[in-house]
């Protein structure tokens, strides 16, 4: 016997929301997409460019890019430092657990900002200390200091450079 066209356009639709599904589980919770705004993480992430993220990771390492939300805001920073680490800036530069860091792809003099917190800063249990890539312009853990694990929402996976897009 043959299928109707209403069988065969039924069976069509429920494949539809089965595929809509799974597409929102995928990027509802396991992936996450942001687009980058403004030039704190110049030259790495430009303004306008699109970040997939993983939200389930859970453990960083120095120099991730990572997804954090800080004051309401979606912010791509750079984990410096995690748990247990001393952060101190001066005018000679970054200081982590006293050695200063020699950053390749950092541009700019990584300096402490006076309405900012004040240093050295031990990271405690379950924070980060994160820096945008253009260390004149971003608003980093040297204005508002740690950011806890629950406010990282995920480690960046991929960029996709919309220069010149519209």
């Amino acid at each position: 016997m043959k299928k109707s066209v209403k069988e065969d356009l039924m069976f069509l639709v429920v494949k539809i929301m089965i595929f809509l599904a799974l597409l929102g589980i995928t990027f509802g919770i396991i992936f996450g997409i942001c687009r980058v705004s403004g030039n704190a993480m110049d030259p790495a992430c430009k303004n306008g460019d699109l970040i997939l993220y993983y939200r389930l990771q859970k453990a960083y390492q120095a120099k991730d890019l990572v997804v954090i939300e800080k004051d309401g805001e979606r912010q791509i920073r750079r984990i410096i430092a995690k748990e247990g680490d001393t952060v101190d800036i001066t005018e000679s530069g970054l200081e982590i657990n006293g050695y200063l860091q020699q950053e390749n792809n950092i541009y700019t003099d990584t300096l402490p900002y006076r309405e900012g917190i004040h240093f050295p800063v031990t990271v405690g249990q379950g924070e980060y200390f994160v820096l945008g890539d253009n260390r004149t312009n971003a608003k980093d853990s040297r204005i508002y200091g740690t950011v806890k694990q629950e406010e990282i929402k995920g480690g960046v996976m991929a960029l996709l450079r919309r220069s010149g897009m519209q």
